[in-house]
């Protein structure tokens, strides 16, 4: 059946995470090769088919994701759009249940079935653009995901039931790519993955991030290049040695940790005790004394004592992490975690994830006024009102610390570096004036 019946054009909605953009870049990328026009993230009144990438990640995401496709189907019912399609980590996990339960959406498809979905488009995937791909992020950075899937079997999480085993890209591919993302301007690449440690043991029968970081850094355009999402348990430390060796890798590491207290981190199965995540920590941090590194925490977890808190709060203090964020345990089916009682009431772990972000907020404060009166280099992500704004290598797009610059009297250009001074810091702010 052709759905080019009313004007050609496609809305693609992205929930979730960056690896999940990375999915609608290539859903739109592919669509405009067969002369669709596509917008993003946004629905406007002459789009006649609706994609929506969801997320199946915790409970908040999943309702999010259950949100979006019923807006679509009362678009629909409106009269609005004539075809919507649901693709993404939701659709993979509970495709069956959710076609009983919303059959008005005309079709579901998994994490993997691009093709299937192009298919409904009469629109053929086209092989030779593999490596090249349309970008939703400023055109200056962008995220390159080097694999998909997880091999961990951490107790709590859903994603190796929603992405597979893990499977890495090639170097030769992912270099391919990043060159083209360089030549059309990205300045920045973020390597993303759910394991980035684990790169390559598929493929090369050996841990080849290293060997695939050195490969990158020779591309001409690219200064940055930012590592997310590494697993502390036998995390390869010659990772650390490139970064100290290689410019353009930013100081900079993702590592959620999840935990710190030696009963929560078994029950989570995440093979690693506090003593070694601290030994790990003490290690990278003498390899490379000005990395920055960012972890996650997960609070509530089942059986989480009063006393296991304290020892992750404990933790925190003690590690004077640079950048923290904090999730609370959602008990998710077909996980091991979901066989335990789910026994911390939502406020309290409502209570507890506010508490860990106070520690954090004092932490991350004392860090920024060390700043001031040092200036560093800063890659200008927009200009916002007054301000420009942006980032130093020890910042990520979204979640982290941004730099702000008063646009009266400095002047610069979105997508350029600058050298900034620092003249004023907050919890989660820097003020700077470019030197």
């Amino acid at each position: 059946m052709n759905t080019k019946t009313k004007n050609n054009k496609v809305s693609v909605i992205t929930l979730g995470c960056s690896k999940n953009l990375v999915d609608s870049e290539n859903i739109i990328t592919q669509l405009q090769a067969n002369d669709y026009e596509v917008e993003h993230d946004k629905h406007s009144e002459d789009s006649n088919i609706l994609i929506v990438n969801t997320c199946g990640f915790i409970d908040r995401a999943k309702q999010e994701s259950v949100d979006t496709i019923l807006q679509g189907i009362e678009l629909k019912k409106q009269g609005h759009i004539e075809k919507l399609y649901v693709t993404g980590c939701l659709s993979e996990r509970y495709k069956s249940d959710l076609e009983q339960e919303m059959p008005e959406v005309d079709a579901y498809f998994g994490t993997m079935e691009l093709p299937a979905l192009l298919h409904r488009f009469n629109a053929d995937y086209k092989h030779e653009l593999i490596g090249e791909r349309w970008t939703a992020t400023p055109q200056h950075y962008a995220y390159l995901k080097i694999s998909e899937g997880c091999n961990r079997t951490c107790s709590f999480c859903a994603i190796p039931l929603m992405r597979g085993k893990h499977i890495s890209r090639s170097i030769e591919d992912l270099v391919k790519e990043a060159g083209n993302l360089a030549r059309n301007g990205v300045k920045e690449i973020m390597l993303i993955a759910q394991e980035l440690s684990y790169y390559g043991l598929d493929i090369y029968k050996r841990r080849a991030l290293p060997e695939l970081l050195k490969a990158l850094c020779k591309l001409e355009g690219i200064e940055w290049i930012r590592l997310h999402y590494a697993y502390p348990s036998k995390f390869p430390l010659e990772i650390i040695e490139t970064m100290v060796e290689e410019a353009k890798i930013c100081n900079y590491l993702d590592m959620p940790l999840q935990h710190a207290a030696d009963s929560v981190l078994k029950n989570m199965r995440r093979q690693i005790t506090k003593e070694e995540q601290t030994q790990l920590l003490n290690t990278i941090r003498e390899m490379n004394p000005g990395i920055a590194i960012r972890t996650t925490m997960l609070v509530g977890f089942p059986g989480e004592t009063e006393e296991d808190f304290e020892a992750l709060c404990d933790f925190v203090r003690e590690q004077q992490f640079e950048r923290l964020g904090v999730f609370m345990y959602s008990h998710e089916e077909d996980t091991s975690a979901h066989e335990m009682e789910d026994d911390i009431p939502d406020e309290v772990k409502a209570d507890r994830s506010n508490r860990l972000m106070e520690i954090q907020q004092e932490i991350s404060f004392e860090k920024n006024l060390a700043k001031l009166g040092h200036s560093y280099k800063v890659l200008i992500d927009r200009k916002e009102g007054e301000y420009f704004i942006g980032r130093t290598e020890y910042d990520s797009p979204e979640v982290d610390n941004e730099v702000l610059i008063p646009a009266e009297s400095n002047y610069t250009r979105v997508g350029d570096f600058a050298m900034v001074e620092i003249i004023n810091a907050e919890a989660y702010d820097l003020y700077g004036k470019i030197i």
